[in-house]
């Protein structure tokens, strides 16, 4: 049928785009800049706050490693849904941080992202044929 067709193809897209976003964004932090560099561009600020030094480094290195890995598996479509729930703390951590250093900031890294991710999560892992997931089942 050729809605099925389309909501296949939606499902994809919305996976694969997410994916292709966050392992690039990951691929960054984890192997151009390297996380102890990202520790000093955007999470050094952090130890001003209550948060110990401890959870701040262990942040940037979920943060970083999680959007790699969740983006590698989301193209893949293997184990969608542990790479959605990765996403999910990662936009969950990344909001509360930006909010605590600076209440009114910018949404647009963490908005479109929120959205291809809600739309992974609200929509049933059947509509996603093509995925490695999918081939596993089979």
């Amino acid at each position: 049928m050729h809605t099925e067709k389309s909501r296949a193809l939606g499902i994809a897209f919305t996976r694969m785009l997410l994916g292709v976003i966050l392992l690039m964004q990951g691929y960054g932090k984890v192997f151009t800049w390297t996380v102890p560099v990202i520790y000093t561009k955007f999470f050094a600020a952090f130890e001003a706050t209550f948060l110990p030094k401890w959870l701040i480094w262990a942040t940037a290195y979920y943060t970083s490693y999680a959007e790699l890995i969740a983006g590698a598996l989301l193209i893949l479509g293997l184990f969608r849904k542990i790479a959605c729930w990765l996403v999910a703390v990662v936009l969950l951590v990344v909001s509360f941080g930006h909010g605590l250093l600076e209440p009114i900031w910018d949404l647009s890294h963490v908005i479109p992202r929120s959205i291809l991710l809600i739309t992974l999560l609200l929509a049933p892992a059947e509509w996603d044929q093509w995925s490695l997931d999918m081939l596993r089942k089979r």
